[in-house]
């Protein structure tokens, strides 16, 4: 594992990456009553807050308007991702090369690997390949581990999101961004699976939008768990006024500060 204590993806250890590949995998129904929130300048403009750490989005966007930010945030560049047209058993396209990535200037790469989809194989094979090719520029990897398939009866259970975390370990990313299985007890599961304090980081995927009250209760349950922080889209550009919830984020996160506390 790369050590990311003084990357610039992280901040004393902690993580918290604004993600905005919603675009390509959900299509414009997330931007729904927030239409604005479809340029993405808007969220670049979100992504400067001292809580986040860096910002995810697929190659078209970086290209477009991470040069105006770059030195304001530091980048995640999403490696591959799939429409929501697709009907398919789980994939993800790979859409963007490491080479590439670096030339936009990112920070680290991010890669969807569905684990249990029939697609698996080759979709693991391609983070081998994508894994590889970011050691040699010193590129963290950020594995949105995402067990997912026809033969996947609970894709949030306490077993299968450490197994999700575990298999991001073994594949050598340093990062895995795995849902939210439920309860503090889960997620310090997941945290040994991932191989606890020196190995990889577990952050948690922010989901789609609930009140602030439950959202940070789940978030400081991470962190509470040894979790590393957490990679959010939809909790943060889909409310009208995002600063709020993330100077809470960045008590909660950063200071372990009680959600009553972050809330006040």
């Amino acid at each position: 594992m790369l050590a990311l204590d003084d990357s610039a993806i992280a901040r004393d250890g902690k993580i918290l990456i604004l993600a905005y590949d919603h675009g390509l995998e959900h299509g414009p129904t997330d931007f729904e009553g927030l239409e604005e929130r479809m340029d993405p300048q808007t969220v670049f403009d979100v992504a400067t807050h001292d809580a986040v750490t860096s910002i995810a989005v697929q190659k078209g966007i970086a290209e477009g308007y991470y040069p105006s930010y770059e030195d304001d945030v530091a980048l995640v560049a999403k490696l591959n991702g799939t429409s929501n047209l697709w009907m398919g058993e789980p994939d993800s396209a790979v859409n963007c090369s490491v080479e590439y990535a670096a030339d936009l200037g990112a920070d680290a790469i991010g890669f969807t690997l569905y684990g249990g989809s029939n697609h698996e194989i080759e979709m693991a094979e391609e983070f081998r390949d994508a894994h590889e090719a970011a050691r040699e520029y010193d590129l963290p990897s950020v594995m949105w581990s995402y067990p997912r398939g026809q033969g996947l009866k609970n894709d949030t259970s306490a077993g299968t999101i450490a197994y999700a975390a575990r298999q991001a370990l073994e594949l050598g990313a340093d990062v895995a961004k795995v849902k939210y299985p439920g309860s503090r007890d889960a997620m310090e599961h997941a945290v040994r699976a991932a191989g606890g304090p020196n190995g990889t980081k577990v952050i948690m995927s922010g989901g789609s939008k609930v009140s602030d009250e439950a959202f940070l209760e789940s978030v400081k349950s991470v962190i509470d768990a040894g979790g590393a922080g957490l990679a959010v889209g939809r909790n943060i550009w889909q409310r009208e006024n995002p600063t709020e919830l993330l100077d809470a984020l960045e008590q909660v996160i950063f200071e372990e500060a009680s959600v009553d506390a972050a809330l006040d």
